[in-house]
């Protein structure tokens, strides 16, 4: 039996919903410390999206194989998952540059709107615990343990060639299909982001396929081990998802402390590793104003904008129900 979700009670979504939850993935999936996974899951269609990846090697081998193309478009759910890649496709390729600039000019706004989106997914993922019991700490404790280790990594810098670009998306789209986990975040660490944003803007084929490739690898590989996760250990899940956004809160802090930085290979500077402080103890050591007023404002606007998803999937799955036969 396929989980469900309070959001997600209904298998159909118009086409032009499906897109616009794409694009919000996509918008999401851009900043290091955002999670596309997590617009997913509040939006009410993560399990959906499991379901539609993990039937695709084998509708590969039982319908495409043998020539039966519209059976292997319905058993992948071929016209939801074209959409919501088209809109993660438009997404990235028209908001990459934008949302590069913003975080250049106004860090501390963008980032406190980031901070209040995940504060609003931590306790819409939360709810969808069936059975609140205490051993479900352990693997709430684990996940805010590893997410916050992981915020800790130092950048690194590899070479971008073409195994690189490969196993980046690879990584990176394994972390992407888990709420609370940032693919963007991962490519940072290990050097791939920088890389792979220049690869988009600049529109390099050649390294965005073999991206692609990695992404397609990732998908198929972790797409089924998280659905049986699902299907079998639904609230511990959960629980270690909830840890995962909870531990990954101080990346997205705006106000952070530069401890160390490196020289990239254009030659500019950049922070490796930062350390969160009090705005206060930030408008000291950096001399700006720290817009703890507007901060609050955006970090509410976040916390909005995800009960505005949440709030427009009840009401979807709710409209497809009045109309089902």
């Amino acid at each position: 039996m396929q989980p469900t979700t309070n959001s997600e009670t209904s298998r159909e979504h118009h086409p032009a919903a499906v897109f616009l939850r794409g694009m919000a993935m996509g918008a999401a999936d851009i900043v290091p410390g955002v999670s596309g996974g997590t617009i997913a899951f509040i939006t009410g269609i993560y399990f959906r999206l499991l379901e539609a990846i993990s039937a695709t090697p084998v509708a590969f081998v039982r319908n495409l194989l043998k020539g039966d193309v519209a059976g292997f478009w319905r058993s992948v759910d071929g016209t939801f998952l074209v959409c919501l890649l088209a809109g993660v496709l438009t997404s990235i390729v028209s908001l990459a540059s934008l949302i590069t600039w913003l975080l250049d000019t106004h860090p501390v706004l963008i980032w406190s709107f980031f901070f209040g989106l995940i504060v609003a997914s931590v306790w819409q993922v939360g709810q969808q615990v069936r059975r609140v019991t205490p051993v479900l700490l352990i693997p709430l404790a684990c996940g805010i343990v590893f997410a916050w280790w992981v915020t800790t990594l130092p950048a690194s810098e590899l070479a971008p060639t073409g195994i690189a670009f490969l196993g980046a998306g690879a990584l990176a789209i394994c972390a992407m299909i888990l709420p609370g986990i940032s693919g963007s975040f991962l490519l940072l660490i290990i050097g791939m982001y920088a890389p792979v944003l220049a690869a988009i803007k600049s529109v390099e084929l050649a390294h965005l396929g073999l991206f692609a490739a990695g992404c397609l690898i990732g998908l198929l590989s972790v797409a089924r081990l998280i659905t049986l996760a699902f299907r079998h250990f639904h609230d511990t899940v959960l629980a270690l998802l909830t840890g995962f956004m909870v531990g990954a809160l101080s990346k997205v802090w705006p106000w952070q402390k530069t401890l160390s930085w490196r020289t990239n290979s254009a030659g500019e500077q950049v922070a490796v590793s930062q350390s969160p402080v009090g705005p206060e103890t930030w408008a000291s050591l950096y001399g700006q104003d720290p817009q703890i007023l507007m901060a609050i404002t955006m970090a509410i606007a976040g916390l909005v904008v995800v009960l505005a998803l949440e709030w427009f999937g009840r009401i979807s799955a709710r409209r497809h129900q009045n109309v089902a036969p």
